[in-house]
């Protein structure tokens, strides 16, 4: 299970882990778009090898973490052989989340190419309500009335903060037609559920096993290479082979690479500290910020209303997810609306009923 008291000079991991993973992908659209927009003499860089590169240093940083914590470097085999090579059927199951991470960033780079940037974002947002339904039915998480509130205020605060730049995403995009509308829309909605299912399987298999977070994503992070480089040649393996896998690639694009490495790590990290339904509170606030950057730094549009009220609610809905209704009494409204609705899925897909005498 989760540790959420492990602290650092007495601050919860939870909150530092979680402020870290905003941080870093705030600053992380800053390097994305410096990298995307800057004039190149000569190629641009591949996506598909960006990610590549990125499993390889994800995987190298956790390998170097876990033998600089580990006593000595007999403890550090040890551990490794444990985890890996003396539980095969426990390292195969890291495979399945690494494979739907590595599909889900293809498949954003697809909705991004074919939407603008604010319909691709609103899109997005409803990976938080498929990690809520994925998590009840998976993990069985119980999700008290505040919590589903909470989720509700947050979708609401989101789409409303990405609406307000649509019309400025429109006009830089230039607009789309239905067919590369059709295809951005399937790209980033399935990535909804791929990004829902991995978050939730990860969290699963890392709070049911002892095996440590480094050595996990270690195990992430060698998996996620081995997909990354097989979509890679699938993909634009002419390309590479015609101008190499270094194609375009600049201190920009490096620490693109970077930053992307580390975000894996302290989402990780967020998900074995915090949840993975937290995870998506820190990726919605990171847009808050991000959505500040661009009006008061880049100048791309100029916030109204909708804008003002959506970052209101999802102050609030953070608020009410961690710490729950003011006027709370202690009744549960939701096992009127939400347990008899999962009850019965449980019962179809794994015959398990939901106990509302227990909240997350």
């Amino acid at each position: 299970m989760a540790t959420p008291d492990a602290s650092l000079c007495g601050i919860p991991l939870k909150w530092i882990s979680l402020v870290l993973m905003v941080t870093q992908m705030v600053g992380m659209v800053i390097i994305l778009r410096v990298s995307r927009t800057q004039h190149v003499d000569g190629l641009r860089y591949l996506n598909t090898t960006a990610v590549l590169f990125s499993e390889i240093v994800k995987f190298l940083v956790s390998f170097c973490i876990h033998c600089l914590t580990s006593k000595n470097l007999a403890q550090c085999s040890s551990e490794l052989w444990l985890a890996s090579g003396g539980h095969p059927k426990e390292l195969l199951k890291t495979s399945i989340p690494s494979l739907l991470y590595t599909a889900q960033n293809n498949l954003l780079f697809i909705g991004l190419s074919h939407l603008s940037a604010g319909l691709y974002q609103v899109t997005y947002q409803f990976k938080i309500l498929t990690t809520a339904g994925l998590s009840v039915l998976i993990l069985g998480t119980k999700l008290n009335f505040d919590k589903w509130l909470g989720l509700f205020v947050l979708t609401t605060g989101v789409v409303l903060v990405n609406m307000s730049g649509r019309q400025a995403g429109h006009a830089q995009k230039g607009g789309a037609g239905d067919d590369d509308t059709f295809l951005g829309l399937a790209a980033v909605i399935s990535a909804c559920f791929t990004s829902g299912l991995a978050g939730v399987y990860t969290e699963k298999i890392m709070k049911q096993s002892s095996v440590s977070l480094w050595i996990r994503n270690m195990q992430l992070g060698f998996f996620g290479s081995c997909f990354a480089l097989c979509i890679a040649l699938q993909s634009d393996g002419g390309r590479i082979r015609q101008d190499g896998w270094l194609q375009g690639y600049s201190v920009f694009v490096w620490l693109v690479v970077a930053n992307q490495a580390i975000g894996g790590l302290l989402v990780a990290a967020v998900i074995k500290y915090a949840g993975n339904i937290l995870k998506c509170f820190g990726c919605a606030i990171s847009i808050i910020f991000t959505c500040l950057l661009s009006v008061l730094e880049l100048h791309e549009f100029t916030p109204d209303a909708r804008f003002f009220l959506g970052t209101l609610l999802v102050l609030v809905a953070t608020a009410i997810y961690s710490l729950g209704l003011p006027f709370s009494n202690g009744a549960d409204p939701s096992r009127d609306i939400f347990l008899p609705l999962f009850n019965r899925l449980g019962r179809k897909f794994n015959g398990v009923k939901v106990n509302s005498s227990i909240d997350v």
